[in-house]
């Protein structure tokens, strides 16, 4: 049995890569997976519930998937907002490679893998969508929840989906203490919440 993590850089599992087909903005697509990333052989419930939860993407602008697997979120986001760059952003190698071949695949050319340090520090976030990768562990999450959240653009908002047994109304009173003050649940379903995070005020 491997030990391979979806947050590891290099996945030490065999690169088997598949073709699975999922719906993704309201189209059923083909797309291709690999063991060794989040969620390999479907969209998971978390990231269905994020997106029927989240409104339309906005049309222009820089748009992030945080930790972003084989790519549903950023697909999605893609799709929908042809005239935006979607910035698809994980740690893990072989999952920033099935999201630029997915891309490649449904022909998106706004779309951006790259690992976190890749991104230009002066980007700022028309939104902000994400599951996060609870399961790194709680210092691990909130250094990367401080690195990001804050480069929301002003006016605009993040959105995360966190499971409710793995803690996401202690999340979202941290979110709102210690980051983003106003943060709050927007959603809840099949044992989820979706978490608003407000930008700075424009």
């Amino acid at each position: 049995m491997s030990e391979d993590h979806y947050f590891t850089a290099r996945p030490a599992s065999a690169d088997e890569r598949r073709h699975v087909t999922v719906t993704l903005a309201g189209r059923e697509l083909e797309v291709e997976t690999a063991a060794g990333v989040f969620s390999p052989g479907h969209v998971d419930l978390g990231t269905r519930v994020l997106l029927r939860t989240v409104p339309k993407a906005p049309a222009t602008g820089d748009l992030l998937d945080l930790g972003c697997g084989w790519g549903p979120v950023a697909l999605t986001m893609a799709l929908d907002s042809p005239g935006a760059r979607v910035w698809a952003v994980d740690v893990n190698e072989r999952a920033l490679d099935l999201v630029r071949r997915n891309a490649a695949r449904l022909g998106l050319t706004n779309v951006e893998a790259v690992r976190p340090e890749d991104v230009p520090a002066d980007v700022r976030f028309a939104a902000l969508w994400s599951n996060p990768p609870i399961r790194v562990g709680k210092d691990v999450l909130h250094d990367m929840l401080r690195t990001w959240l804050p480069r929301i653009a002003p006016g605009a908002e993040g959105l995360l989906v966190v499971q409710r047994n793995l803690g996401a109304d202690s999340l979202a009173a941290w979110i709102d203490r210690e980051v983003a003050p106003g943060t709050s649940k927007l959603a809840s379903a099949k044992g989820f919440r979706v978490l608003r995070v407000p930008g700075p005020e424009a």
